[in-house]
């Protein structure tokens, strides 16, 4: 459609190198044309162009010292991407040489993945181009306090509530917190992921990866068939990756190989849960999957993706960065007899390997989906703050498997009625997009 083409040219036009973004933003609009062919009024008043564009870029300086007494100067950023729905909500990644296109490829992703949840969320993102692995507790907090002292001029209960991310653990929301409180007097924080000592909520830790294995038990029963008992490979060793494959080795799924970026791990007769236990103390102590793997049974492959493996499975969990899965791996996973590929990660797809699976029939389960557990969660430790009523975690739990369920049949559903069945990625993406647009259009041209 020349709406759609017209929206990304422009956009390429004005910042021809973020190359991440309009990718993102191709694969989203290309997606929603059988939905704008139904309702070109979805469009009107340069919508898509508005949709693209972040109402806000913020970036600022971050000086710090680290465990020799050096200064540094790291670069933060916040990306406010649409308040449509409500006060921007998305994550904080610590991560060396992060830059300002990772981060609006991420904050437009989100802006679909929290329409999904039907909350009342916008979306946002930001972070540190900062490495602080092997960092002392006290290099960490200097840092997370000089970060909050210029970020808690644009952040709020009602504006933007930041969370954690790669790199940002509920120790460094800790941190964070402490500092917003002190300078801003506020008891209430705009942060999610924070320690249950300082607030948080239980299960948010374990959300993104637990609610992917949820998502994926909805995709499962789709196609006749039940998760349990599956093989299933998981790319990455961290957060999400970890407890995705704890829930699927709880429900009775086979994981025959993790990785991590120094290389993949493979027992082909699936990781234990002790195995799992000592991989994850392993990677809490800042160890890799090779160094776990010494002492193991389990099969090291130095600097190996975990998709180079040609390995046999039914289901695929990335988890690790985006684009980690592109046209051969993709070739490899769908030969290995793979019925579907559910996202713990932002788009580990590439445009390539994504119509390699629709041509091969593999289901997608698109990350925007299929994480969407972090951020729900987030927005019931909001919910939490608000009601002054602690969460129990079975109840949180519970809401997580129900919420995670309603976001999959809304997905297939949305697909379904445009002509599109199965096809989970265009559901999501049209789902997202008409609660997104119908609110902007609701409120004029701002």
């Amino acid at each position: 459609m020349q709406v759609i083409e017209r929206a990304l040219e422009a956009s390429k036009a004005r910042e021809p190198q973020a190359e991440q973004f309009h990718q993102a933003a191709r694969e989203v609009l290309t997606s929603i044309e059988p939905l704008l062919k139904a309702e070109p009024a979805l469009a009107q008043g340069s919508l898509l162009q508005r949709l693209i564009e972040p109402e806000r870029q913020i970036i600022f300086r971050v000086p710090w010292r680290d465990d020799d007494g050096e200064v540094q100067v790291s670069r933060g950023f916040r990306i406010e991407h649409n308040s449509a729905l409500g006060p921007y909500k998305g994550g904080l990644r610590f991560r060396p040489g992060l830059k300002v296109d990772e981060l609006r490829f991420l904050a437009f992703e989100q802006t679909f993945k929290n329409a999904l949840t039907q909350m009342p969320l916008g979306a946002g993102k930001g972070g540190a181009d900062v490495d602080l692995r092997g960092a002392s507790d006290e290099v960490l907090m200097g840092f997370c306090q000089s970060f909050m002292t210029e970020l808690h001029r644009h952040i709020g209960l009602y504006t933007d509530v930041p969370a954690g991310d790669i790199g940002v653990g509920s120790k460094a929301i800790g941190y964070l917190f402490g500092q917003y409180k002190r300078l801003s007097k506020h008891m209430t924080p705009p942060l999610t992921g924070k320690p249950l000592e300082s607030g948080g909520i239980p299960m948010r830790e374990e959300a993104t990866g637990f609610g992917a294995v949820y998502f994926a038990q909805h995709m499962a029963k789709d196609l006749d068939g039940e998760l349990s008992g599956k093989r299933c490979v998981v790319s990455g060793a961290g957060n999400v990756a970890l407890h995705a494959a704890k829930k699927l080795i709880e429900i009775g799924a086979t994981v025959v190989a993790m990785s991590d970026s120094k290389g993949s791990i493979h027992k082909s007769s699936g990781l234990s849960a002790d195995d799992l236990d000592g991989l994850m103390a392993c990677k809490a102590e800042g160890g890799s999957v090779g160094d776990w793997a010494k002492d193991s049974s389990a099969d090291f492959e130095k600097g190996s993706s975990v998709w180079g493996l040609s390995l046999k499975m039914d289901a695929a969990f990335p988890c690790a960065f985006q684009n980690e899965i592109d046209g051969e791996a993709a070739k490899a996973i769908a030969s290995g007899g793979c019925e579907m590929v559910v996202e713990g990660a932002n788009m580990p797809c590439t445009a390539e390997a994504l119509e390699i699976f629709r041509d091969k029939g593999v289901r997608h389960g698109p990350g925007k989906a299929a994480n969407a557990g972090g951020v729900a969660v987030s927005g019931l430790e909001m919910r939490q703050h608000a009601t002054l009523t602690p969460a129990s975690r079975e109840a949180v739990d519970q809401q997580l498997r129900d919420l995670m369920g309603r976001i999959h049949d809304q997905c297939r559903d949305t697909a379904a009625q445009y002509g599109h069945e199965g096809d989970l990625s265009r559901g999501a993406n049209m789902a997202g997009f008409e609660r997104v647009a119908r609110a902007m259009l609701s409120q004029g041209v701002v």
